[in-house]
C-alpha cells in the first residue's frame, strides 16, 4: 500500500509499505481520506512519538470503509492514518454521520472527541458558564466554539488576526480577540473571567496568565504546548480561587477509554452534525503525496477548520 513515512531528516516521503495485519479485536479500514492534526507535525519533527505498539506512520483520524462489511466509518487512531489501509480496534470506529461526505468526515472524529473529552468530561462545562477557547478558528477551536454555544455557555475566543475575529463571531463566539494585539489577561478579566479555559498554549507566560483569567472554582484544561512544555504556576492564586489545572491527551488513552469518549461524542455531537447545527469546516484538501504542503497550512496558521488528505 502507499503511505507517508517519516525520514531521518524529519520529512514525509511517499513509500510502498506492507498492509497492516489486524490484531485481536481490530478490523481493517480502506482509507478514503485522513485528517491532518498538529500532533502529526510534532511527530514528523521528532517531538511526539507514537505510543508503544502503535503504527510509526503519522495520522490520528481517517474516514473509509470497513473491509469486512463495507460500512462507511470514521476511525480514531494512535497512528497510521497517512496510508491506504489502517488496522484499528473496533471500539475506535463510529459510523459516518448521516448525510456527510466521506472525505469531509475524515476531519471530524479527532476534533469532536477532543472537544467532548476536554470541555464536557474533563472541564465539566455547564449551561450559563463562560468558556475561553484558544485558537478559535483552528480545527479544535471552530468545533469547541460551536459546541460550547449549543451547551448554553457564554463563549470567549482568541484568534490570530483581525480578520479571524469576525469568523469566530460567526461561529458563535460572544467575544473574540486578536491575541497578537490584545492584552488577553486584561481583556478576559474585563469580560468577567472564565469558568473553563481550553488551552492549546500550555507553558511559558501564558500559564500564569490563564490562572489569572479563571473565576473561582475555574478549570484550566491544557491540551497543547504551543507556548512551551513548562511554565511558572502561581500556586497561591490557584489555591485562592480553588481552581484546577487539568492536563489531558487523547492519543495515549486505552482503547476502552477512547471507546467511552467516542460513545459520548456520538450521543452529543453526531445529531448536531447530521442536522447541520454544528459543522467542522474543511479549509483545504490535498492528495496524499502532498502531505507536507497540508502540514504547512497548519504550521503557518490562519486557516479556518480542518485540512484533509484525500487518499483513495
Amino acid at each position: 500500500m502507499r503511505a507517508m513515512t517519516i525520514t531521518a531528516e524529519h520529512r514525509l516521503e511517499l513509500t510502498e509499505v506492507p498492509e497492516p495485519v489486524p490484531g485481536h479485536g481490530e478490523v481493517l479500514v480502506d482509507v478514503v481520506a485522513a485528517g491532518v492534526n498538529r500532533a502529526d507535525l510534532a511527530q514528523v519533527a521528532g517531538h511526539y512519538p507514537p505510543p508503544p505498539g502503535a503504527s510509526e506512520l503519522p495520522g490520528l483520524e481517517v474516514a473509509g470503509r470497513r473491509r469486512d462489511t463495507g460500512e462507511e466509518v470514521v476511525a480514531l487512531l494512535a497512528g497510521g492514518g497517512y496510508a491506504e489501509v489502517v488496522a484499528v480496534p473496533e471500539g475506535q470506529l463510529l459510523p459516518v454521520p448521516a448525510g456527510m461526505d466521506l472525505r469531509d468526515a475524515a476531519g471530524v472524529v479527532e476534533v469532536t472527541a477532543t472537544v467532548v473529552s476536554n470541555l464536557v468530561v474533563e472541564g465539566g462545562l455547564r449551561e450559563g458558564e463562560t468558556v475561553l477557547i484558544e485558537g478559535g478558528t483552528g480545527g479544535i477551536g471552530t468545533t469547541a466554539i460551536q459546541l460550547a454555544r449549543r451547551l448554553g455557555a457564554r463563549v470567549l475566543a482568541t484568534v490570530g488576526s483581525d480578520g479571524a475575529v469576525a469568523r469566530a463571531r460567526e461561529l458563535g463566539a460572544d467575544v473574540a480577540w486578536n491575541r497578537r494585539t490584545t492584552d488577553l489577561l486584561a481583556a478576559v478579566r474585563e469580560a468577567g473571567a472564565a469558568d473553563v479555559i481550553l488551552d492549546v498554549v500550555g507553558g511559558g507566560a501564558a500559564l500564569a496568565d490563564h490562572v489569572g483569567m479563571l473565576r473561582e472554582h475555574g478549570r484550566l484544561v491544557i491540551i497543547g504546548t504551543l507556548g512551551g512544555a513548562s511554565g511558572e504556576l502561581p500556586v497561591g492564586l490557584l489555591m485562592g480561587k480553588r481552581a484546577r489545572v487539568i492536563g489531558t491527551t487523547l492519543r495515549s488513552r486505552s482503547t476502552e477509554g477512547k471507546r467511552e469518549i467516542l460513545a459520548a461524542t456520538r450521543e452529543l455531537v453526531w445529531p448536531m452534525l447530521e442536522d447541520g447545527s454544528l459543522r467542522v469546516p474543511v479549509h483545504a484538501r490535498f492528495p496524499l503525496d502532498r502531505a507536507e504542503e497540508a502540514q504547512a497550512v497548519l504550521r503557518e496558521g490562519g486557516h479556518l477548520g480542518k485540512v484533509v488528505l484525500e487518499i483513495a
